[in-house]
């Protein structure tokens, strides 16, 4: 083996550990995300792509981690093996080079398929889940991060032209919640 052996972790939250994937592997660089898996726009991930260079193999625990839709996984694997870079599964004990056999790539689609259809599944029954409870009145939404104040001072210090990318920075959220805050009347 000439290359490194690079390894990607993924979690879809902070409160997830990762510990258990890639666990006992030779890796040389480790990247790891702890976001949803739902697009392609993970910063650890990026960084794990520009990091990959010929002759290297990217070591991920199972394809789902990698991504979770079907579209996603094959480009993944297809900008890497253009590169050079062998894409190595450790669950499904595949490994990927872009010299693939036809049975490869049937495999990498099935079992991209596979794990955005459970994705797919997941979400319809938390969507269920959730219209039992509201129509039950056991279900509010989530609590604001901020309190009923707090937010008030983020509104009259936007209305004061203060930087709404500040204001997130300053009190801890993301920018599209002050947004969803400005725009909103209640609260």
């Amino acid at each position: 083996m000439t290359g490194h052996r690079i390894g990607y972790r993924r979690v879809s939250t902070i409160d997830q550990n990762t510990a258990r994937q890639l666990d006992g592997l030779a890796i040389d660089k480790l990247f790891e995300d702890k976001a949803s898996g739902k697009d392609t726009a993970r910063p650890q991930l990026q960084a794990a792509m520009e990091f990959c260079r010929e002759g290297d193999t990217l070591l991920v625990h199972s394809m789902d981690r990698l991504a979770r839709n079907l579209t996603d996984l094959r480009m993944l694997v297809r900008q890497l093996t253009e590169r050079g870079v062998a894409v190595q599964f450790q669950k499904e004990a595949l490994t990927f080079t872009g010299e693939d056999s036809p049975m490869a790539n049937l495999l990498l689609s099935m079992l991209g398929a596979v794990a955005e259809f459970e994705r797919a599944l997941l979400l319809e029954r938390q969507r269920e889940g959730i219209a039992v409870a509201r129509a039950a009145g056991r279900y509010k939404g989530r609590r604001p991060t901020l309190s009923t104040a707090r937010i008030a001072e983020i509104r009259r210090r936007a209305a004061a032209g203060e930087k709404k990318a500040a204001l997130a920075r300053e009190f801890g959220v993301s920018r599209e919640t002050v947004y969803c805050w400005l725009r909103s009347r209640s609260v």
